[in-house]
């Protein structure tokens, strides 16, 4: 009996000190988690990188100008559009013909008859008075229609290259959130192992910790993974080959911007290059529906000879001949060709405007949309910044506090820290929701920010 509880002695004294240092190791972490700002527990696994420098998104946009396919394409469509005007209003070619006239077919002399001639002549057809000019106004509506697609194109890939330039933002912010997170979970995972050392916790806080641990590593997978989407949506935008975009993008500030949804709507039918066409295909139906309705006057067809003749059988000269003829068409057919015609015009004007007012009452409903996601992202984001955020932090210090006297228990540590976490995703989340919102009006209102 005496040799057991000398046993026992030695035992406990053996322990007291493994104890003590699980005790004095558990009070450190508490002490570095409650001095230690959040970018010491970013570095505190000594897993830090070398820093990348960001690239503005202004870098991208003029980047995607000057690269981008479907820019390219466009400007090439435009300049042909262009080059169309002119010969849209020129003449037709003249014809140049040459003959013999009035040969006689037995002796196929040409002194025999007074009226066998050499002929050259240059023929023209002159359209009607106005006609031309409507023909090179209508070419020139293409092409300004054309050339305000263009720059609606320009302005689509600049909106798409700013929204996933935000979106990687977002992703690469979240994977920083996750990552420190992570190692402060790992700190909390210290603690409870080192008070289960001690007899103050319980295998379940252990267990709750590696838990929430995992998670994090299941998000950061998500998050590469998402990452690589994004960038190859970005990559497209900016005509990259696929697998050549590795780069750092930056978190946007908070930069209040007045909206004003009538404004912007008067600004939008001024400036968005997507009503503009519409406009200009307005016109071009007009100036279709005034040369259908010219199409009911004739051309004109001037044509220019001259005939040469030979002497006469006894040697006497003969004058040669000039002739001047001017034909027209008759435009009798009114019923089965032109008024068809001019019904058609009328139907494309009628379809033009239709359009037009659709895209108008579309573009102010999105506009309405995109102003109210961008105030109610504005408004969240000020209220993570200014009070639900250093709320939630310092719930978590005083969680940290309470738990190291055995006042609250584990759980309520780590739930008030993931809850910080999920503050701080919601917070870059609704920053970056209020700068892709902005993204989208300047898109609908025609604005070129770069």
């Amino acid at each position: 009996m005496k040799h057991k509880w000398m046993a026992v002695v030695l035992l406990a004294a053996t322990a007291l000190p493994v104890a003590s240092r699980a005790q004095q190791a558990a009070d450190g972490l508490f002490d570095h988690l409650r001095s230690a700002t959040p970018g010491q527990l970013a570095r505190a696994d000594g897993r830090e990188q070398a820093p990348q420098k960001p690239v503005l998104i202004a870098q991208l946009v003029a980047e995607a100008l000057e690269n981008n396919p479907e820019i390219q394409a466009a400007r090439r469509e435009w300049e042909a559009a262009q080059q169309r005007v002119l010969p849209a209003g020129a003449l037709d070619d003249p014809m140049l013909e040459a003959g013999i006239v009035n040969l006689p077919a037995e002796s196929l002399s040409f002194r025999r008859e007074d009226m066998t001639m050499k002929m050259i002549g240059l023929a023209q057809r002159l359209p009607y008075p106005g006609k031309r000019r409507l023909r090179q106004d209508l070419a020139a509506k293409d092409a300004e229609s054309i050339g305000h697609g263009y720059q609606e194109t320009v302005n689509r890939v600049i909106r798409d290259v700013k929204l996933a330039y935000f979106d990687l933002a977002l992703v690469v912010e979240s994977a920083r959130l996750v990552e420190r997170n992570k190692r402060i979970l790992e700190q909390f995972l210290q603690i409870a192992e080192a008070r289960y050392a001690v007899g103050q916790g319980s295998q379940t806080d252990v267990l709750k910790a590696q838990t929430q641990l995992s998670r994090m590593n299941d998000e950061l997978i998500r998050l590469a993974r998402e990452r690589e989407t994004i960038e190859a949506e970005l990559g497209r935008a900016l005509g990259r080959k696929p697998g050549s975009l590795a780069l750092l993008p930056e978190m946007p500030p908070l930069q209040e911007t007045a909206l004003q949804p009538e404004a912007l709507r008067e600004m939008a039918i001024k400036g968005r290059p997507q009503l503009l066409a519409l406009q200009s295909l307005i016109a071009r139906s007009e100036k279709a529906l005034d040369l259908a309705r010219q199409e009911y006057y004739p051309d004109f067809d001037v044509r220019l000879s001259y005939g040469q003749r030979d002497r006469m059988p006894d040697g006497a000269p003969r004058e040669d001949m000039v002739s001047l003829t001017v034909a027209i068409n008759l435009p009798v057919w009114r019923e089965t060709k032109r008024a068809p015609r001019v019904a058609e015009a009328v139907a494309m004007r009628e379809q033009a405007s239709e359009m037009y007012e659709a895209q108008l009452n579309e573009l102010t409903a999105r506009l309405r949309q995109q102003v109210a996601a961008a105030e109610q992202n504005l408004r969240s984001a000020r209220l993570y910044e200014t009070g639900i955020l250093p709320q939630a932090r310092l719930a978590v210090e005083a969680a940290l506090a309470a738990y190291r006297v055995n006042r609250v228990d584990f759980f309520t540590l780590l739930d008030n820290q993931m809850t910080v976490f999920n503050f701080e995703i919601a917070h870059a989340t609704a920053l970056v929701g209020y700068r892709k919102a902005l993204a989208e009006v300047d898109f609908l209102t025609g604005k070129q920010a770069f």
